[in-house]
């Protein structure tokens, strides 16, 4: 079978430090992980509410870098769940930073924006109303 999807690719400077930060703060669970012989993190897989996303330590040979620690990024990772208050304040808890709280927006989400310990950007949302 062919697959036919979007998978993020997370790019750290402690792709271990991530990987733990997002089973902490989005149950997220670890599906594989291949590390170089100094323990970094060459490539791993995680998965959240059926959705894949992968983790991976700054690789300069690849042309990918980690965002910046300011909070701006050009890839905002819009991450559905069922209540985004405490998904936020789990987030918190293991260590991501609110950039704009959680309100209910027009288009019928609820949406806050958080960044995390690796200066990811998410947009942390729930449909609501019917």
């Amino acid at each position: 079978m062919a697959l036919r999807m979007i998978v993020p690719m997370l790019v750290c400077r402690d792709a271990a430090q991530q990987i733990e930060f997002c089973k902490a703060a989005f149950d997220a669970t670890e599906l594989s992980r291949r590390e170089a012989a100094d323990g970094h993190v060459i490539h791993a897989t995680l998965s959240f509410g059926g959705s894949l996303f992968m983790v991976h330590d700054d690789s300069p040979h690849l042309g990918s870098r980690p965002p910046e620690p300011d909070g701006s990024s050009p890839v905002v990772n819009y991450l559905y769940c069922d209540d985004v208050d405490a998904l936020i304040g789990k987030a918190v808890a293991a260590g991501a930073r609110v950039l704009i709280p959680a309100a209910d927006q027009f288009w019928g989400d609820r949406v806050g924006r958080i960044t995390d310990p690796a200066h990811h950007v998410w947009n942390v949302s729930a449909r609501i109303g019917g």
